[in-house]
């Protein structure tokens, strides 16, 4: 998914770009530093855009960079006042397909697992109102309890209300049924469920 720079990202129209609300989210919601190297390949962008945007971020004081090595590792300005409001606007605006995949990640039977609805309409760019809810589409036959459990707790960190559905494989692959027709000609947004989906190499 490519953003273009002079674009607001409808899903809270502050910043400057979708990508620099999601390079910050990684950064501020993160088990460890990350360099730019590593963001590059978290967002599926360009390393020499994501460097831009992350020494903006570092001459705004909104990040503050670590030198390892030769490489820079960028964390979370903690000392800046405004850095705790960011990460809680960010959460609630762009953190649901990062949080809830992250939550999901390592559950077993889950084939494939995404965002739809006004939220993942919003992160795509139609314009609109904030979503009300957060809709979560899972392929597969996972145990339900178990989804639950990993999701429980993310409703008040979202500020919304997580809904899941489950559909087979084979309904998820058909191309009668109504709910899964309506579902893929709306904005998807696939869910990365890898362990840790932050701790890359640089």
């Amino acid at each position: 998914m490519r953003h273009m720079r002079t674009s607001a990202p409808a899903l809270v129209p502050i910043f400057r770009s979708a990508l620099q609300a999601r390079l910050l989210l990684r950064v501020l919601t993160g088990d460890g530093g990350l360099t730019a190297a590593d963001l590059a390949r978290a967002l599926g962008e360009p390393e020499p855009t994501v460097y831009r945007e992350t020494r903006r971020l570092l001459d705004a004081g909104l990040l503050m960079g670590e030198h390892v090595g030769r490489a820079q590792v960028l964390l979370p300005a903690e000392g800046n006042p405004a850095t705790a409001p960011l990460r809680q606007l960010l959460v609630v605006t762009y953190g649901p397909s990062h949080l809830v995949g992250r939550a999901l990640a390592g559950i077993t039977g889950i084939e494939e697992a995404y965002l739809h609805g006004s939220w993942a309409a919003r992160f795509h760019g139609e314009p609109g109102g904030p979503p009300g809810d957060i809709d979560v589409l899972l392929v597969g036959a996972p145990d339900r309890r178990t989804v639950d459990a990993a999701l429980e707790g993310l409703e008040p960190e979202l500020g919304r209300e997580v809904n899941v559905t489950y559909v087979s494989p084979e309904r998820w692959r058909s191309t009668d049924d109504p709910f899964v027709t309506t579902v893929r000609a709306r904005p998807l947004v696939p869910l990365e469920l890898s362990d840790h989906p932050d701790r890359l190499t640089s």
